[in-house]
């Protein structure tokens, strides 16, 4: 088996595929680097991005294919599933041949396995710009940890960019050990991990506590649903709910 193994990139993947069109190669799988697993009978064959070539597969597809192809795989690779990589090959060779008709091709499994990857995205995107919380800390910085799925925090920023424009804040994922840092002009994405924040919570943080009031307020007891609450709420994103830290 052949495998290439990139930077974890999305100019990375974009590399790989022009050097699998360049080599006339067909790699059986394209990983990350970071998680490969070194196998005797496989031929890993390590590919380094380049800005120029990734630039060149990234207007071909916009091209010969569509805008809509372009963000279908750049969610699709935010996703991080495994094997994402080699499906997003297999499904821009077969956008090469159908043109901006790919999409239509709903059946074909080198379609699906992309749009259902970009679909659960885009799902948790919506869903977390309603779930993200921000706490106060004591330099009038707001601060929203949160650990999704898939890798959205450059997704989600721009949302909080327009809400928020006059505050500063930081939005961690600590899964991944990245922020969005916004200082009310520029919104800029960097690798930091958890021990780096020094997380000192303002005292009497009125945003906090609006929020606290606002679930006790509108929670209804007797109507109390915890299987519907947990399919708007999942519980793997309690840990970070100000209101569930009462």
């Amino acid at each position: 088996m052949v495998n290439y193994l990139y930077d974890g990139s999305f100019e990375g993947l974009l590399t790989c595929i022009y050097e699998a069109y360049y080599r006339s190669e067909k790699p059986d799988r394209i990983y990350s680097s970071e998680y490969v697993q070194q196998n005797l009978l496989d031929e890993n064959i390590q590919i380094s991005t380049d800005p120029d070539k990734a630039s060149k597969v990234y207007d071909s597809i916009a091209r010969k294919i569509s805008y809509q192809c372009l963000e279908n795989i750049y969610h699709a690779y935010l996703s991080e599933l495994s094997g994402i990589e080699t499906n997003i090959l297999n499904y821009v060779r077969l956008g090469f041949k159908k043109g901006k008709d790919v999409d239509l091709y709903l059946s074909d499994d080198r379609v699906l396995a992309v749009h259902t990857a970009a679909k659960k995205v885009t799902r948790e995107c919506h869903l977390m710009v309603g779930l993200l919380r921000f706490k106060k800390l004591d330099n009038n910085i707001y601060y929203a940890q949160y650990k999704p799925d898939h890798n959205i925090t450059t997704l989600i920023s721009g949302h909080f960019v327009d809400r928020f424009s006059d505050q500063s804040w930081v939005i961690h994922d600590v899964k991944r050990n990245y922020a969005a840092v916004f200082d009310k002009k520029v919104c800029i994405f960097t690798d930091v991990s958890e021990e780096a924040i020094p997380i000192t919570y303002g005292i009497g943080d009125d945003y906090e506590k609006l929020w606290k009031d606002y679930f006790n307020n509108i929670c209804i007891k007797e109507r109390i649903n915890p299987k519907l609450q947990k399919q708007y709420m999942p519980a793997r994103y309690w840990k970070f709910l100000i209101e569930k830290q009462l």
